[in-house]
């Protein structure tokens, strides 16, 4: 090809063609790649604005165990002999803070203690007040423990705070409480997300 070559006026109608077909491609790309951020930030945005602040706070104050061994009478309340059982069981004392900091009465419902095992998660029900009272009648040697017990079952009012202690239990052996790979606690509010904390308190044995 001559260094001189000239264009015709055909090859120059296809070349400006072409040169307008990139430019135009190279919009609609950048159109898209711009329309797509333009999305996500709004999604973002969407989901930021719907996040609500949990309703309550809660703060684990105090964690203490009773492992024991059982052994069920060898008689029945009659006086007739009855098979024994045995069995291992560790009582897990909580003391713990709980608040209210939304403008709305909230309604607590259960309170649960997990224990994390090898095996997987283990989860006890918080007691009521008149068992916790129960537990310190059927071993009196816990006694001097005993503190101001709180209800999994209550309502706490804007502002509120309630401060106790509940007894959860599990059928474990020492030796399986002790292995124990993490603690938390869940507190269940009718109609709103389940609140967990974690237990950064060491675990006192009594």
């Amino acid at each position: 090809m001559s260094l001189l070559h000239q264009e015709t006026p055909e090859e120059l109608d296809d070349a400006a063609k072409g040169e307008s077909l990139t430019r135009g491609t190279s919009h609609v790309i950048l159109a898209s790649v711009v329309a797509t951020i333009v999305v996500s930030i709004a999604i973002a945005i969407y989901v930021m604005a719907g996040q609500k602040a949990p309703v309550a706070t809660a703060e684990v104050l105090d964690v203490w165990a009773h492992p024991m061994h059982t052994v069920t009478p060898a008689f029945d309340a009659g006086g007739l002999p009855m098979p024994q059982d045995s069995f291992d069981q560790v009582l897990v004392f909580a003391h713990v803070r709980v608040h209210n900091q939304s403008k709305q009465p909230i309604f607590l419902h259960q309170i649960l203690t997990n224990a994390t095992l090898d095996d997987g998660v283990h989860t006890s029900y918080a007691a009521m007040p008149s068992q916790y009272d129960r537990v310190f009648l059927a071993y009196p040697d816990l006694a001097q423990w005993r503190s101001t017990a709180l209800s999994p079952d209550m309502t706490l009012e804007p502002g509120d705070t309630k401060e106790g202690t509940f007894v959860s239990s599990f059928r474990l052996s020492k030796p399986q409480w002790d292995a124990r790979k993490g603690l938390n606690f869940t507190f269940a509010f009718r109609y709103q997300p389940l609140l967990t904390v974690q237990s950064n308190v060491s675990v006192t044995e009594r």
